[in-house]
């Protein structure tokens, strides 16, 4: 029925909020239904959380609407660089948060 896919929110994301890095999981075992994202953008810079998440959903909002739950986080090029930097948690291995295990 949805013809959302990791790959075209992807395209998307790129094309409309023009991301330099864009991490898409789909949380939903492979049905398109449920998202979770990472989009690195220029546009985000001096917006607030708020502000770029309504951004971010105005600029998919076809897309969302098709899907059942979509969680987005928004950063600059400069926060995700500083991101990069410190130690942590990867978001891999997980499924909705949980760690399913290591590839390693």
């Amino acid at each position: 029925m949805s013809s959302i896919t990791d790959d075209s929110i992807r395209a998307a994301i790129i094309e409309r909020l023009a991301a330099v890095h864009v991490e898409v999981t789909d949380m939903s075992g492979g049905c398109g239904q449920a998202f979770t994202c990472l989009i690195v953008s220029p546009q985000f810079q001096g917006l607030n959380s708020l502000k770029r998440h309504r951004l971010t959903n105005a600029a998919l909002k076809e897309e969302i609407a098709s899907i059942h739950a979509w969680t987005a986080k928004c950063q600059t090029p400069e926060e995700w660089e500083r991101d990069q930097s410190k130690t942590g948690p990867s978001l891999e291995g997980t499924m909705g948060g949980q760690v399913q295990g290591t590839s390693e």
